[in-house]
């Protein structure tokens, strides 16, 4: 894929939420069937300008998710392109059982939006905290999951899902990100985007912490690490390839996610290396907790999620390497 990156990286000038409205609105002025269903959000999602100038493919579906998903199952049914609104933890625990069925099972093409995932929950707390959406979306079969990391990311993947011929879950902070790439990048259901290149470990990151993960890599080069840096926005499809040679070559790997280790990025890696290429592998994730209230800063050092936290683990990562590479065959080999 062609991807351009920044010069230097910073806070993005925009909210994720208004680049989705923004992006919204032009798929919608050129397709009738792209519609948007909000749960009372279109404050908070910032999808107020769509609903005022393209009223007739706006619903409110009040706080309801699990009708939301329902309505949006309908509309999938007669054609339309259905994107639906919700906190993240709505949007998959609350209306579950829908998604599974009446999205999932029913082969569907509904497009469901799960906003604030994580730490990114923030004063929210616990309750609205969800480190396991990951794990649930992604065992509904042909489910697709994507985590973009910054505006130009979630631009290109929301064209990407609306273009995808089946469901898709989101999940995305809505507030500013860390701007990573340039215009013009090019994304991919399935794909990754190769951040840093690198040959003595990898570090597989994905939405919130690539920008943590790049700092982290910053930090250990000043002890001549070399480190891999890798954006696996495609949570499902996973770039196996991507996650082949990042084995095969550097023989290490962290994986950095704002979520359950149980169940997601890290669960996708270990299923995959299993089978293929066994190496040492270490998860930066939420290990088995539920969420609490905090400010980003707090929460992100809370459960461990920060760039100090990635540098360590690497390390870790590194010795495991050593010491397995002694062993009968090398890490590489089928009998390990």
């Amino acid at each position: 894929m062609n991807v351009k990156l920044l010069d230097k990286y910073g806070p993005s000038t925009q909210d994720m939420r208004n680049v989705y409205c923004d992006t919204l609105l032009q798929l919608g002025r050129k397709d009738k069937r792209v519609m948007i269903i909000d749960n009372d959000c279109s404050n908070s999602m910032g999808t107020a300008p769509f609903r005022k100038e393209l009223p007739a493919q706006y619903i409110n579906a009040g706080i309801q998710e699990a009708n939301s998903i329902g309505v949006a199952a309908g509309l999938s049914l007669e054609g339309y392109i259905p994107f639906v609104n919700a906190f993240g933890v709505f949007a998959t625990r609350r209306a579950y059982d829908q998604v599974f069925l009446s999205c999932g099972y029913a082969r569907l093409n509904v497009k469901i939006l799960g906003w604030d995932p994580g730490v990114c929950a923030v004063s929210n707390g616990g309750t609205h905290m969800p480190f396991e959406d990951v794990a649930l979306m992604r065992v509904i079969p042909d489910m697709v999951v994507l985590e973009p990391t910054d505006t130009m990311a979630f631009a290109a993947l929301l064209e990407k899902a609306a273009d995808h011929e089946g469901n898709v879950y989101i999940r995305t902070q809505r507030r500013a990100s860390t701007a990573i790439y340039q215009e013009g990048s090019e994304f991919k259901i399935g794909g990754s985007s190769l951040l840093r290149k690198g040959n003595d470990l990898t570090i597989l990151a994905t939405g919130l912490l690539v920008s943590d993960a790049l700092a982290a890599a910053a930090d250990l080069a000043k002890d001549h690490i070399n480190v891999r840096v890798i954006d696996m926005y495609s949570l499902k499809p996973i770039d196996e390839k991507a996650i082949l040679s990042a084995a095969v070559e550097t023989g290490a790997i962290v994986t950095v996610e704002n979520a359950s280790r149980i169940g997601g990025l890290y669960s996708a890696v270990c299923d995959y290396l299993a089978s293929s290429n066994p190496i040492p592998v270490i998860a930066v994730a939420v290990n088995d907790e539920f969420g609490e209230v905090g400010d980003l800063d707090y929460l992100k050092k809370r459960f461990g999620l920060t760039a100090a936290d990635i540098s360590e683990k690497a390390r870790m990562v590194l010795r495991q390497k050593s010491d397995y590479a002694g062993k009968s065959g090398g890490i590489n080999s089928p009998g390990f």
